[in-house]
């Protein structure tokens, strides 16, 4: 049934496509913007929840600490899953094509995030509902490893090379697009419903929203990834789908450095969005849908930092800029994470500081992935850099930086925000191939 479908989806998008002009850079980038939002989406729904919904209808019987650090405890396992969608999808690709897997993924994608919609509270079904939680985590991790559609690669391969800085940050400009429509969603429910029915049916509606929205980017992308014209670039470009194991084997040195690189603003990446909103959650007296529009007025610096770090690569050069942003990054952890401790004026400086920093240097993450491989490796090693990137530089960072900030202190919350500003670091220095390539 999902390739039935799948077919009649990609003949639609192929009679759109079918007026016979170019392939268009601006099209690429429309397309690749559509489809990280809906995935950051996606994302950044389950993350809110994990922090004001799970610990209270998923693990009721402990304190609300400890029910945090166990949401968080499940939040991973989508990042640990991914790499085996890559896996599963990458072969699905070879076999029967790049609509097929990407149908077959985002609907996957948009069943396991809607299935939390409907999930049974503790006091329904006992400890059924922390499993049936991680389950369908465990859903999200596996699709997301098969919704990699190669267009970023493509769109950063398909321009100059004096703009590649420039259309690498347009896929990046999905992740604060994602969380200002997430953590809207959330703070309409949460200002207009009693807590009594936000808590009961008010936070389910946002992911029944994520599967609308995933219904439309799978379509947008398909317009694009199924016609001729596009399959024919994707063959020129060299961006089809290898054998994992034979790719990792031949490439599994600049999967590891290139998983490192971009470290240090994948540890950002929650330390500016799922962290505060757990610790002042936690910790503080003020309403959450207060902090939830911080969140969105840093998300808008950051989208302005994005789009600024384009800019500022192809004149300075990407490496430059991720190492320069490593350093800052470096210094941001020993004093900012303490901010969050100095009340509304000390939360929006650290949330419009660490947006900052976060879209310059999140904004060319990207540029690092493909430009490292070889060029029939291209595609595939991307796909797992990414994985890998994010398992290591996001996937436990909320977990760790909330039980070390519990523990000991704001300040050892930066401590892990600095560990992975060093191995951006090194990971740059070590690689010599990146730094020729990307200067």
């Amino acid at each position: 049934m999902a390739t039935a479908h799948s077919g009649e989806l990609e003949a639609d998008a192929r009679r759109l496509n079918a007026d016979g002009h170019g392939v268009r850079s601006g099209e690429i980038a429309i397309g690749v913007i559509i489809g990280r939002t809906s995935e950051f989406f996606d994302f950044f729904v389950y993350a809110i929840a994990s922090v004001i919904v799970f610990p209270t209808v998923v693990f009721p019987y402990v304190d609300r600490l400890t029910g945090t650090l166990y949401s968080f405890a499940i939040f991973p396992l989508a990042f640990i899953a991914r790499p085996l969608g890559s896996l599963i999808f990458m072969a699905v690709d070879r076999n029967y094509g790049r609509g097929t897997k990407l149908t077959i993924a985002l609907f996957l994608l948009g069943t396991s995030t809607v299935s939390i919609a409907f999930l049974p509270a503790y006091a329904q079904v006992g400890h059924w509902s922390a499993i049936l939680l991680a389950t369908f985590r465990i859903g999200q991790g596996i699709a997301l490893g098969g919704a990699w559609d190669g267009l970023a690669s493509l769109l950063a391969l398909n321009v100059s090379e004096k703009k590649r800085g420039w259309y690498a940050m347009i896929p990046q400009l999905g992740a604060p697009l994602g969380l200002i429509v997430a953590s809207s969603l959330f703070a309409f429910s949460l200002v207009f419903a009693p807590y009594e029915d936000f808590m009961d049916w008010g936070w389910r509606y946002p992911f029944f929203v994520a599967f609308a929205l995933n219904v439309v980017a799978l379509f947008a992308r398909l317009r694009m990834v199924v016609t001729a014209e596009y399959s024919d670039l994707f063959t020129a470009r060299e961006l089809q789908p290898t054998r994992v194991l034979p790719t990792i084997r031949k490439e599994w040195g600049h999967i590891v450095i290139g998983a490192f690189a971009p470290l240090a603003s994948f540890a950002l990446f929650h330390m500016v969005t799922v962290f505060p909103l757990s610790w002042v959650h936690l910790y503080t007296q003020e309403a959450v849908s207060r902090f939830l529009v911080i969140e969105i007025i840093g998300a808008v610096f950051g989208l302005g930092a994005i789009v600024a770090s384009g800019m500022i690569a192809d004149r300075v050069g990407r490496r430059t800029l991720l190492g320069g942003c490593a350093a800052a990054i470096a210094a941001f952890s020993g004093f900012a994470p303490q901010l969050l401790a100095g009340g509304e004026i000390g939360e929006t400086v650290f949330m419009i500081l660490g947006f900052i920093l976060l879209g310059l240097s999140f904004g060319q993450s990207s540029g690092v992935v493909a430009s490292n491989f070889d060029k029939e490796s291209r595609y595939t090693g991307s796909a797992l850099t990414s994985d890998l990137a994010w398992l290591f530089g996001a996937g436990f960072a909320p977990l760790a930086a909330l039980f070390l900030a519990s523990k000991f202190g704001l300040i050892a919350a930066g401590g892990y925000l600095l560990s992975g500003a060093l191995a951006t670091l090194v990971a740059l220095a070590l690689n010599k191939e990146l730094a020729s390539r990307l200067d």
